[in-house]
């Protein structure tokens, strides 16, 4: 029912049969893009081929000139770094979506019921983060950590992951008790199913402003202007937090 109706959403876009649309996409989305774009090729017969990683890998391997068409962050820094270098169609990052910030834990963890003072009490050995370097979830994640004063207590007791999928493997392998993941990972249907969450308050940490850029060098730019089109239109906007994600508009 959600891939037609999001389908339907799209037969207002021109048809462009055969042509392939390659994305570069933040680990965050990895449960929200499958429906995405199976919604949209099915309405536009655009071919889409989604790789994932962290922010600031996506970041490197497109101005080192990787063939991706579109770039969907986590944040707004990352795609900046490339409007700098004028690698891209827009003078500006294109906000998508704002993310939120949620604490998991295995439904079978000691540590349940999750609740706020969970990470006050740190009655655990070890909360995995994505990196901060490298992802805008893991800075997320370290500013509510020191926000909430916990970066001394805390600080012993991290495991970094090199992005936001794989903290939360992380947290589900057992490696790591409790991960600091994003609310679109822990919506998806496996990790609810392996697990529970509680929001972090969203005043601990920076707004989470997901942002896109088209490449300059893309050979797809009218298919990947027309898909960032669709995913910022208001149909499709409403239908973000089902997949854990908040409008722009």
């Amino acid at each position: 029912m959600k891939l037609l109706a999001l389908a339907l959403l799209a037969t207002t876009l021109p048809l462009a049969a055969q042509q392939e649309l390659h994305i570069a996409a933040a680990s965050d989305l990895q449960s929200v893009m499958p429906n995405l774009t199976a919604a949209y090729e099915h309405a536009t017969g655009t071919h889409i081929t989604v790789s994932y990683g962290s922010s600031a890998t996506l970041e490197t391997q497109l101005e080192n000139g990787a063939p991706q068409d579109l770039f969907l962050a986590a944040d707004y820094s990352f795609p900046e770094r490339l409007v700098a270098a004028k690698l891209t169609e827009q003078s500006a990052p294109v906000a998508y979506a704002r993310g939120a910030l949620v604490l998991w834990a295995r439904k079978d963890s000691p540590l349940q019921p999750l609740t706020n003072n969970t990470l006050l009490e740190a009655h655990f050995d070890k909360l995995a983060i994505a990196n901060p370097d490298h992802a805008p979830y893991g800075r997320a994640a370290e500013a509510a950590i020191s926000k909430l004063g916990l970066t001394a207590k805390l600080k012993p007791k991290l495991v970094i992951a090199e992005n936001i999928a794989q903290t939360a493997q992380f947290a589900e392998s057992g490696n790591a008790q409790l991960a600091l993941i994003s609310l679109t990972i822990a919506n998806s249907p496996h990790y609810k199913e392996a697990g529970t969450y509680v929001r972090i308050p969203a005043a601990a940490y920076p707004e989470i402003r997901q942002c896109a850029v088209v490449l300059k060098a893309s050979p797809n730019k009218s298919q990947a202007l027309d898909f960032l089109r669709w995913l910022t239109s208001d149909p499709v906007q409403q239908n973000l937090p089902k997949y854990g994600l908040t409008p722009i508009h």
